[in-house]
């Protein structure tokens, strides 16, 4: 039986087989887990060069691979070259051979079929001789035809722009001019007659100046006007007039119309206010037919015309475009104030006085 010790300091008792043992163990422990970790060390160091070893393994034949890779597409690189060549190569033979047995053909043919070339070039002219002279003969109908639909369109114009006058199409055949315009008032009261002339040709010719001025004496109008795309050299404009006939394009319609119209009226109207006043009457009919008025419509068209072709182009130039029509609408009012003292000049008193005129003035 074994003996026990008390701890003089803290009074514990304990067996010294105890103690030797608990030292024994802890020499033991302490020896077995350098031993493990000894083991455990040598093992992570052999795991470590494994790993190192596999790694360098890959990288190698990650290398090889790419310099395999690199290889295939230098010899893919080589294939197509090769093949792009040699299809380059045969494409040209063949051309080369296609041309030949091409110029072959063509001399063999010309060589056996000669005379039916000659035919068929024969054949070819003829043909070509009658579609020139088909094309000859509908350019002269196509001319008519455009001659036709200006001179419709110039009497549809008319026709909306005046619904109370008298407007009709000279019938074919029968002397005149191609439209005549009967201007009535709203009460249906005749003041005269114009005569419109529609001209669709390439150059102007001076003998339809003529040739209105006898429909005029044999219809008894009071004015004529030739409407045509091709102007007089010496008129370098949209409007002018000879020998008392107005010559204008199809633009200036409306405005040269309306003032024609217009002075037509105010003759007639002149005639019946003042019956006793002769003279004056003859005077105004005198100064509408006079030169003087006709520069001055000339002036008033051209810058309706000005006027019309400026706002077109409002858009793109706004301000310099308001500024010249406000001159353009100036020089009217100045063109229109100055025809119509003028009338009051040769008129006197009879000719009532236009409100809007003096307001603008």
């Amino acid at each position: 039986m074994s003996s026990t010790v008390t701890c003089p300091s803290c009074g514990h008792q304990f067996s010294p087989d105890d103690l030797l043992t608990h030292e024994i163990e802890v020499e033991l422990r302490a020896k077995l887990e350098k031993e493990l970790a000894a083991k455990a060390k040598e093992a992570a160091s052999k795991e470590i060069l494994d790993k190192e070893a596999e790694i360098k393994e890959l990288k190698e034949k990650a290398k090889e691979s790419a310099e395999f890779e690199l290889k295939l597409r230098k010899e893919k690189r080589e294939i197509e070259e090769a093949r792009e060549k040699f299809e380059l190569e045969k494409t040209r033979q063949l051309d080369l051979e296609r041309t030949k047995i091409r110029e072959e053909a063509e001399k063999s043919i010309l060589e056996k079929e000669k005379y039916k070339i000659i035919e068929y070039e024969k054949k070819l002219a003829d043909m070509q001789k009658s579609l020139e002279d088909a094309q000859r003969k509908g350019s002269q109908a196509s001319q008519q035809l455009q001659g036709e639909v200006q001179e419709l369109d110039l009497e549809r114009t008319l026709r909306e722009l005046y619904p109370f006058d008298e407007i009709g199409e000279v019938k074919k055949g029968e002397n005149g001019a191609d439209i005549r315009q009967i201007v009535r008032t709203e009460k249906g009261t005749v003041c005269g007659k114009i005569l419109w002339e529609s001209k669709r040709t390439k150059a102007w010719s001076d003998g339809w100046v003529s040739k209105l001025k006898e429909d005029m004496r044999r219809d008894a109008a009071s004015l004529a006007a030739i409407v045509t795309q091709s102007m007089p050299s010496h008129i370098n404009q949209n409007i002018g007039s000879i020998n008392g006939v107005w010559v204008l394009t199809p633009d200036a319609i409306a405005p040269l119309s309306m003032l024609l119209r217009k002075n037509l009226i105010d003759v007639a109207r002149e005639k019946v206010v003042a019956v006793h006043k002769q003279t004056t009457a003859e005077s105004l009919y005198d100064y509408v037919t006079s030169s003087t008025f006709n520069q001055n419509i000339e002036r008033i068209v051209g810058v309706y015309l000005d006027m019309k072709a400026q706002i077109a182009k409002e858009e793109t130039n706004a301000l310099r475009g308001y500024k010249q029509r406000n001159m353009q609408v100036d020089m009217l009012l100045s063109g229109m104030t100055g025809i119509y003292g003028e009338m009051q000049g040769i008129a006197g008193t009879s000719l009532p006085p236009i409100a809007l005129l003096e307001q603008g003035a």
